[in-house]
């Protein structure tokens, strides 16, 4: 494993907290781990070679590697299942009830290999399948291009199925020929839209958004980073609407213009 320097390492972290929001100061380990094998691929032989090299070119292909390496894109359908309750029994009657358009505006933020964008999708057709003129769509975004290549494939393995019903199952799912892996159906598929965003950037969507999803994101962003970008979630979330975050995640309640409404989830009044 190679090691790295004091000052490429703060090389390194400052570029990628300036550029993504990344927090990785506590992280000095982690990185030599999970870029030595990569750096010594591309032919450098130390991380002053990579760190030189990475900063001055800043191609998108290497800064999305060096990204895809160092974060963590674990999740599975219906993850967190208790924001999924709410949304059914409060978030989407009070929608309905609200929306006189019949135009629904939801946000995955950070949506990496697609599960919460098609689980939200799900709920969208369980909940409105019967009703008709409604435009449930999702916007699901994401830093990675890889991830969003991952998730507009919409191929998964039983693993990330487990808490799916199994009657969604059959019904939003189709089994490929090899054993074990589903395919989301075109109903859910159609009903996501994903586009590469870093949300480091200014949010200037068509719509406000009535929900948004942005789980386990934070958890890599200091305190500054994280409640800059909900201020920006605020200015761009409707007048009743709902930022929902992860259950390991939480924010400042003297700070955040939201108003707390139970663990993960915030409401705009």
């Amino acid at each position: 494993m190679l090691t790295i320097t004091d000052g490429d390492f703060l090389r390194l972290i400052n570029f990628v907290k300036a550029n993504y929001g990344i927090d990785l100061s506590k992280k000095k380990q982690l990185i030599m781990g999970r870029l030595s094998g990569t750096i010594m691929s591309m032919g450098f032989e130390s991380f002053k070679d990579y760190v030189d090299y990475l900063l001055k070119n800043k191609k998108p292909e290497d800064l999305e590697l060096m990204l895809n390496k160092l974060t963590t894109n674990y999740t599975y359908f219906m993850r967190e299942e208790a924001h999924f309750k709410f949304f059914t029994e409060t978030i989407l009657p009070y929608l309905e009830k609200t929306k006189k358009n019949k135009v629904l505006s939801i946000w995955s933020a950070g949506c990496s290999s697609g599960e919460e964008p098609y689980t939200i999708s799900m709920l969208l057709k369980e909940y409105f399948g019967s009703k008709p003129g409604w435009d449930t769509r999702v916007l699901a975004t994401d830093i990675s291009r890889n991830a969003l290549g991952a998730a507009q494939h919409a191929v998964y393995d039983e693993s990330s199925l487990k808490e799916v019903p199994p009657t969604w199952k059959t019904k939003y799912f189709v089994k490929t020929p090899e054993p074990g892996i589903y395919e989301v159906a075109p109903l859910i598929k159609n009903n996501v839209i994903f586009r590469t965003f870093n949300l480091m950037e200014p949010i200037h969507f068509k719509l406000k958004f009535d929900v948004i999803f942005c789980r386990n994101v934070m958890i890599y962003f200091d305190q500054a980073t994280k409640e800059a970008l909900v201020k920006r979630f605020y200015q761009a979330t409707n007048p009743g609407g709902y930022l929902l975050i992860g259950h390991s995640e939480s924010l400042n309640k003297e700070n955040t213009p939201y108003k707390y409404l139970m663990p993960a989830t915030y409401r705009k009044e």
